[in-house]
C-alpha cells in the first residue's frame, strides 16, 4: 500500500457507467484517479477525455492486464458485462488489488465464495458497488425506523423500472443464466433495497417474468418469504416508465423513499404515514451516494476498515436472486437454504 493519504485507482472497463463514477472518484477527498484500461483500443483515452473532468496525468491502457499489472493501481473499480465480474475480480485478487466491483459480484453463489477466500488469503478489501446505499436518505429512513415509528416491519415493496431505450437493448443479448435482463441489472437493486430492512434471512422466493427470444427477462415481479408473516414484494422491468421507490410497511405506520436512485442534483424526499398521525414528508439535502461509496470504499482500505457492505451480504443478494429467476423459470415457489 503507499503511503499517501489517497487510495490510488484503477478503472478496469470503459464502461458508460464512468459517467458517474469516474468523475466521483476525481471528486473523492482520499481518492486519486492513476489509470484506466479497455480491450477496446483507444476507448480508455476516450473514456478519461469524456469524463476525466481536468485530469489528464491517469495512464491509459489497451489492455486490462497492463492495469493489474501496475503496481502503482492500488484499487480497481471493475464495471465489465455482468458474466466477467467473477473472473476479473478474482484475477485483481491475485495481483494484490482492492476490488470495488459493480453489482452484481457473481451470477453465483460458489464464485462469491471463492472472491471471499481470495481476498482473505491476499489481505485484500472487496466490496459490491450497490452506490444507492451510501445516499444519506436510506440512514434517515432507518433512523425513522428506529425511533418506532411505524412499529415492528411487517413488509417492504420495491420498485424499479425504466423503458428501454434502443442503445440500451445490448442488456438483452444474453440470456439470464449469462447475466444478461432485467434480473441481474436493475432486480439486483430491487432485491437487495428489500432486504436491507429486514434481520432475518430470506427462506423462500416466488417469482414471474416476462422474457423475450434471446432468454432475457424483461419483466419480473416476486414475492420473499423472510418467515412470520415477513413479505417483501419487488417488480422490475424494461418496459415500463421511471420507478425507483421503496415503501416499509409496520405494524403503525410505513415509511416510502421515492427516488432510490437520487442523482447528485436531486432534491430527495421520504415520505412517511401512522395509524394515528397525518401523513409527512421530508426533503433531503442533495448528495452524491458514487462520491460517497468512493470515498467510503477508500476510507475503508486505507484505515484497515471492514466496508459497510459485506461479502456475506453480497451472497445473501445473489442467493435470493438466483432462487427468483429458478422459481420463474419452473413457476414454483423456491425454498432457499
Amino acid at each position: 500500500m503507499n503511503n499517501n493519504k489517497k487510495l490510488r485507482w484503477g478503472i478496469l472497463g470503459a464502461a458508460r457507467v464512468n459517467e458517474r463514477l469516474m468523475p466521483a472518484i476525481l471528486e473523492a477527498s482520499n481518492a486519486e484517479l492513476v489509470a484506466i484500461a479497455s480491450r477496446r483500443p483507444g476507448a480508455a483515452q476516450q473514456t478519461l477525455a469524456q469524463y476525466g473532468l481536468q485530469q489528464q496525468q491517469a495512464r491509459c491502457y489497451d489492455n486490462l492486464e497492463a492495469l493489474l499489472d501496475d503496481p502503482e493501481v492500488d484499487a480497481v473499480y471493475l464495471p465489465l458485462s455482468n458474466d466477467e465480474h467473477a473472473e476479473w475480480t478474482l484475477r485483481a485478487i491475485e495481483q494484490g488489488k482492492h476490488v470495488l466491483c459493480e453489482k452484481p459480484m457473481a451470477l453465483a453463489v460458489a464464485d462469491i465464495e471463492a472472491i471471499q477466500a481470495a481476498a482473505l488469503r491476499h489481505k485484500v478489501t472487496v466490496m459490491e458497488g450497490f452506490m444507492y446505499r451510501f445516499h444519506p436518505q436510506h440512514a434517515r429512513v432507518r433512523e425513522l425506523i428506529q425511533s418506532g415509528l411505524i412499529g415492528e416491519i411487517r413488509s417492504v415493496r420495491s420498485s424499479y423500472s425504466f423503458m428501454m431505450r434502443p442503445e440500451r437493448m445490448y442488456r438483452l443479448a444474453k440470456n439470464v443464466e449469462n447475466g444478461g435482463g432485467a434480473m441481474w441489472d436493475i432486480g439486483c437493486y430491487a432485491i437487495h433495497s428489500a432486504r436491507m430492512f429486514f434481520d432475518e434471512p430470506a427462506i423462500a422466493v416466488t417469482a414471474i417474468a416476462k422474457y423475450v427470444e434471446s432468454g432475457a427477462d424483461v419483466a419480473t415481479s416476486g414475492i420473499i418469504d423472510f418467515g412470520d408473516g415477513k413479505y417483501a414484494h419487488f417488480d422490475f422491468s424494461f418496459e415500463r416508465a421511471r420507478r425507483c421507490e421503496y415503501e416499509i410497511v409496520g405494524t403503525k405506520g410505513g415509511v416510502k423513499c421515492h427516488n432510490v436512485w437520487c442523482m447528485p442534483g436531486d432534491v430527495p424526499m421520504i415520505s412517511w404515514w401512522t395509524e394515528g398521525g397525518e401523513p409527512s414528508e421530508e426533503w433531503l439535502p442533495t448528495a452524491n451516494h458514487f462520491r460517497l461509496e468512493i470515498e467510503h470504499f477508500s476510507d475503508c482500505v486505507l484505515r484497515g476498515k471492514a466496508p459497510a457492505l459485506s461479502l456475506d451480504d453480497a451472497k445473501a443478494n445473489c442467493q435470493v436472486i438466483v432462487a427468483a429467476l429458478q422459481s420463474a423459470a419452473i413457476g414454483q415457489r423456491t425454498k432457499l437454504g
